[in-house]
C-alpha cells in the first residue's frame, strides 16, 4: 500500500470546487474565479461555504488561504503533505489531517486536509478520492450543509473512517487464508504472503490509529466552530475508531501467531526429515556392517570364481534384516 499526497507544484494547477448554501439555495462553481468571491461570501452571515481543492497548486492554496484568512502555517502544512493524522487549532481555525483508504488495483492511503472555520470548510486532497461522492452527500449536499460547516465536517470524517472497515475485513480474510495454507503446507511463498500482510497491517494502523486521538479531542475539548450539538456525531465516529483499532490489534496478533505457527511447522517438518534420514541410515548401516564383515573374506573366493552357497545365504539374511528394519521403522513413523 502506498501513500499519495497533495502536490506542491505551482506550475500544475488543480481543480477548485466551490459549494455555497445561501437561503436554502445551493450554488456551485468549478473554476478558479470562484476563489475571488470568497471574501464577499464570508461576509454574508447566511452563507455556508465548502471549498474543495483537488491536487491544488501552491498558488491556489495561497489564494484560498488568504481569502479565508488562514494562518500561513496551515497553508504550509497543506502544501508540504507527508503529515500524520492530527488535529491542530491555529487562530481558532481547526486543521485536521486524515487518510482515506481508496481501493484501486490495491489500497492507497490518500492524505486529506480539512480546515474548519467560521461557516466554511476547506478540503484539500489528491484526485484518487472524491468527497462529493460520499453517501452522506447523496443525493443533495444541501441537507448536510444546512446544519452547518461542522456537520459537513462530520459527514466527510464519518465516510473516511467507515472506509477503513472493508480494508480491515479483507485483511482479516487474507490472514485466515494464510493460516489455512500454513497448516496445510508451510512454504516460502506462504511466508512471503504473510510478511506482505504484516506490512499492509502496519500501513493501515499508521493511517487509522492516530485518528483515535483526533476524535478524542473533538469530543472532549471545546472546539471553536463546532456546535455542542454536533459532539454526539463525532463521538459516534470515535466509537467506530476504537472498534477499528481493536480489530487491527487483533489482526496484528493473529499475523504474529501465524508466523509462530509457520516456524513451528517448519521445525516439525525438519524433525520428520531427520527421523526419515535416521531410519534410512539404520538400514544402510546394517547392510554396510554385514558387507564389511564378510566382504573381505569372500573377496578371494569371488576372484577365484568359487563362491559357495554361504555367500548367497548371507546376502539373503542381510536383505531380510534390512526389510524387517524398514517395516519396523515404517510402523513407528520414521520412514
Amino acid at each position: 500500500m502506498t501513500r499519495r499526497y497533495v502536490p506542491v507544484s505551482s506550475d500544475d494547477p488543480g481543480r477548485v470546487h466551490l459549494t455555497v448554501l445561501r437561503g436554502g439555495t445551493l450554488e456551485t462553481s468549478d473554476d478558479d474565479a470562484a476563489m475571488t468571491a470568497l471574501p464577499d461570501l464570508l461576509r454574508d452571515p447566511t452563507a455556508i461555504l465548502w471549498v474543495d481543492l483537488v491536487d491544488p497548486s501552491a498558488t491556489q492554496l495561497a489564494t484560498g488561504g488568504a481569502a479565508l484568512g488562514l494562518h500561513p502555517l496551515i497553508v504550509e502544512d497543506v502544501l508540504e503533505g507527508n503529515q500524520r493524522a492530527k488535529i491542530e487549532t491555529t487562530d481558532g481555525v481547526i486543521h485536521i489531517v486524515l487518510f482515506a483508504l481508496v481501493h484501486q488495483s490495491r489500497f492507497v492511503a490518500s492524505e486529506i486536509d480539512l480546515v474548519l472555520g467560521d461557516r466554511f470548510l476547506l478540503t484539500a486532497h489528491a484526485d484518487v478520492w472524491d468527497p462529493r461522492a460520499i453517501r452522506h452527500l447523496q443525493p443533495d449536499p444541501a441537507t448536510i450543509m444546512a446544519h452547518g460547516a461542522d456537520h459537513l465536517l462530520w459527514a466527510i470524517c464519518d465516510d473516511i473512517v467507515d472506509g477503513y472497515f472493508p480494508f480491515a475485513d479483507e485483511l482479516g480474510d487474507a490472514i485466515d487464508a494464510v493460516q489455512d495454507r500454513v497448516i496445510a503446507r508451510a512454504t516460502p511463498e506462504v511466508l512471503d504472503d504473510l510478511f506482505a500482510l504484516k506490512r499492509e497491517l502496519i500501513e493501515v494502523r499508521r493511517a487509522a490509529s492516530p485518528t483515535r486521538e483526533v476524535f478524542n479531542q473533538l469530543t472532549n475539548r471545546d472546539m471553536t466552530f463546532v456546535d455542542p450539538d454536533e459532539i454526539v456525531y463525532f463521538r459516534d465516529i470515535y466509537d467506530h475508531v476504537i472498534r477499528l483499532t481493536d480489530e487491527l490489534d487483533n489482526y496484528r496478533e493473529l499475523a504474529s501467531s501465524t508466523l509462530d505457527v509457520y516456524l513451528t511447522q517448519v521445525n516439525n517438518n525438519l524433525s520428520v526429515i531427520m527421523k526419515r534420514l535416521t531410519g534410512v541410515t539404520v538400514i544402510l548401516a546394517g547392510i554396510g556392517a554385514i558387507a564389511g564383515i564378510f566382504g573381505m573374506s569372500e573377496a578371494g573366493t569371488a576372484i577365484a570364481g568359487a563362491e559357495r552357497g554361504g555367500f548367497w545365504a548371507i546376502t539373503a539374511v542381510t536383505v531380510a534384516l534390512a526389510v524387517g528394519a524398514a517395516f519396523f521403522l515404517r510402523r513407528i513413523g520414521w520412514i
